[in-house]
């Protein structure tokens, strides 16, 4: 599921309908973990920083293929022996993703809350 899909989901769980977006925009992100909170023990949700916009597509399939096959290769080059987020000593990894009109410079835009 791209990021996309995730925002218009949570939109529409909120009743807000949202125009379909102009162009789609394959970005790529350094993710990693971040910690949450304590609560339950101790929690972590998946962050990004933006490294670079790379392409604009005015079709979100074409995006979605670009990013996947963008994504093979950051794993055979950039990420080559990086560790996996979940280890402890992990630095990020790089990640294609795909957005609608605009790639945020951070993701989650907002720091989630325990619920």
């Amino acid at each position: 599921m791209s990021a996309l899909q995730d925002y218009l989901e949570d939109d529409e769980a909120r009743g807000v309908v949202a125009p379909e977006p102009k162009v789609f925009i394959v970005a790529v992100y350094l993710i990693d973990r971040a910690y949450g909170g304590p609560e339950e023990g101790g929690w972590y949700y998946e962050a990004g920083e933006l490294v670079r916009q790379v392409r604009l597509f005015k079709n979100e399939e074409a995006a979605m293929d670009y990013s996947r096959r963008l994504n093979k290769w950051l794993q055979r080059t950039l990420n080559k022996g990086r560790r996996p987020i979940s280890s402890v000593l992990s630095e990020g990894c790089y990640c294609a993703l795909v957005y609608g009109d605009y790639a945020p410079k951070y993701y989650p835009e907002e720091t989630p809350h325990y619920e």
